[in-house]
C-alpha cells in the first residue's frame, strides 16, 4: 500500500468516523439514559442539514450563520417532542417505543420528501473550508480536516460536561439508578430534556458538516438508521467513549474497503458489528445487564 493510498485512508476514515461519532452519541445517551430506543435520530442529523441549506440558499444567510441557527432550531424542536411525546413511552414496552420512533421518522422523511424533494440536497460550505491544503505527499480537503477537529472538540468537550461538571455527576446518578436519583432531588425530568435536547444539536451538527460523506436526502434518517445503531450497539449503550472507539472502528473499515474493494465495504463493516458483538453482547465499552 502506497503512503498516499493509506494517508487518504485515514485522513477520510477519521473524517468518516467523527461524523458518526457527532451523530450516535446523542442515541447512545438516550438509549442509555432514558432508557427508550429512538428510531428517529436521524431525522435531527437530517433536518439540521436540510435547515442549513434553506438557510443559507433560499434566505441568503452567511453559512456560517445559517448552520448555527439550523443547529438551534433542532435542538429547540426536540424539546417539546421529549417532552410532550417520548416521555409518555419510557415505561413502555420496547416495541411501543419503536413504533412511535419510527412513526416519528417515516413523518420527517415525508415533511422531507414534500419541502426538498427526493434529489440529494446540497449543504454549503463556508469559503473557509473550501478547497485543499498541501501536506506534502497529497492535497487535503480542508472540510475532512474540520470534520475531524470538530469531532475531537466535541469528544474533549462532552468528556468534561459528563466527567467534570455538576451537571455530568448528575447524568451518571440518573444513568446508574434513576429512582435514587430523584430520591435525592435530582430533576430527572429537566435533565433527560436538556440530554436530548444536546444530542439532538450533535446530530444537526453531524448531519451539516457530514454531508460530503452521508449526503442529504429525503430518505437520510432511514437510509442510515441501521448504521447509527451498528455505531452504538457496539460501543455501547451510553457511553463516550464507546461511541468514539466504536466510530473510529467501523468508519475505518468502511472506508479502507470502501478504497480497497468497494462492493464488499457495507460487509466489512456489518462483518465486523457482528464478530464484536459476538465477542462482547454489551458492546466495547458496556456494562453487563
Amino acid at each position: 500500500m502506497s503512503l498516499q493510498l493509506a494517508g487518504s485512508i485515514l485522513i477520510d476514515g477519521v473524517a468518516y468516523a467523527m461524523v458518526l461519532f457527532m451523530i450516535t452519541i446523542g442515541l447512545s445517551m438516550t438509549m442509555g439514559l432514558m432508557r427508550v430506543i429512538n428510531l428517529a435520530h436521524g431525522a435531527f442529523a437530517m433536518a439540521g442539514g436540510f435547515m442549513a441549506a434553506a438557510l443559507s440558499t433560499s434566505l441568503g444567510l452567511p453559512v456560517w450563520l445559517g448552520m448555527a441557527l439550523a443547529i438551534a432550531l433542532v435542538a429547540l424542536a426536540a424539546v417539546p417532542i421529549e417532552r410532550w411525546l417520548l416521555r409518555r413511552f419510557y415505561r413502555r414496552s420496547e416495541l411501543d417505543q419503536m413504533l412511535v420512533t419510527i412513526g416519528i421518522m417515516f413523518i420527517c422523511m415525508a415533511l422531507a420528501n414534500i419541502a426538498f424533494g427526493s434529489a440529494i440536497t446540497s449543504v454549503p460550505l463556508p469559503e473557509a473550508l473550501q478547497g485543499s491544503i498541501d501536506i506534502g505527499y497529497r492535497l487535503v480537503q480542508k472540510h475532512r480536516l474540520f470534520v475531524v477537529a470538530l469531532g475531537v472538540a466535541a469528544l474533549v468537550l462532552l468528556w468534561f460536561a459528563v466527567e467534570r461538571s455538576d451537571f455530568g455527576i448528575r447524568v451518571r446518578a440518573a444513568v446508574d439508578n434513576a429512582p435514587t436519583a430523584q430520591a435525592v432531588g435530582i430533576d430527572t425530568a429537566r435533565l433527560y430534556a436538556v440530554a436530548f435536547a444536546a444530542g439532538a444539536a450533535l446530530a444537526a451538527l453531524g448531519g451539516i458538516v457530514g454531508a460530503e460523506l452521508l449526503p442529504m436526502d429525503a430518505s437520510y434518517a432511514g437510509k442510515y438508521l441501521v448504521t447509527f445503531l451498528a455505531v452504538v450497539a457496539v460501543g455501547g449503550q451510553g457511553t463516550l467513549a464507546g461511541s468514539f472507539v466504536a466510530a473510529l472502528l467501523l468508519g475505518g473499515v468502511e472506508t479502507t474497503m470502501k478504497y480497497l474493494v468497494p462492493q464488499l465495504s457495507s460487509v466489512a463493516f456489518f462483518l465486523t458489528m457482528f464478530l464484536v458483538l459476538l465477542l462482547r453482547p454489551q458492546g466495547l465499552f458496556g456494562r453487563r445487564a
